[in-house]
């Protein structure tokens, strides 16, 4: 549980709080919850917290992906409440998280994220729209045999049998903003 002011930067928290994003309080508070947050929180839960201070509804419940310190991330529930001053106005918001995982167990650390070349993105893009080979290709101004080795490397990469599963999993990694059309590879997997 954590406790936010109505610019949304963390007062305080409780120790369950800094045990799951691995980070001391000395380093989280004063800062923003989307820093503790994927960079895939932003397309979601800026409607959240502003139909909690329009007076919208008091709470939210919304799935995301939250940081375990600079490298790992983790799934999780976050409930967000409203918290009320006077004249109704909104004076801070208390948030919940209830994690997928258990700490108690050891869990193995995630693979890193893999980087992906401005054109391997624009393929992964390619291939999340459901473009052909040679769409892609006259786009790219690539041949179908340059496609297909990117897209062959990715399938490695990633470890992917087939193109629907890549970019299954690379949504389910974060490489994806969630929510746009068509899907745009986040700057953080690009080198």
């Amino acid at each position: 549980m954590a406790s936010l002011d109505a610019e949304l930067n963390i007062e305080a928290a409780n120790a369950d709080f800094f045990r799951h994003v691995a980070r001391p309080s000395r380093e989280i508070c004063g800062q923003s919850i989307y820093d503790v947050l994927h960079p895939s929180a932003r397309n979601i839960l800026p409607k959240h917290f502003s139909h909690l201070s329009d007076g919208h509804g008091s709470r939210f419940v919304e799935r995301v992906v939250a940081k375990r310190g600079h490298d790992r991330v983790f799934s999780t529930e976050l409930t967000g409440i409203a918290v009320r001053g006077e004249g109704d106005t909104i004076s801070g918001v208390v948030v919940l998280m209830t994690p997928d995982d258990d700490l108690s167990e050891a869990a193995p650390a995630p693979e890193p994220a893999p980087l992906l070349t401005a054109l391997d993105a624009r393929i992964l893009e390619g291939v999340a729209t459901g473009a052909s080979t040679i769409q892609m290709a006259s786009r790219l101004y690539l041949s179908r045999q340059g496609v297909e080795y990117h897209v062959g490397l990715m399938l490695r990469r990633f470890k992917a049998p087939n193109r629907a599963a890549l970019v299954s999993r690379a949504y389910s990694m974060g490489v994806f903003t969630v929510g746009s059309w068509p899907p745009r590879a986040l700057p953080d997997f690009v080198k």
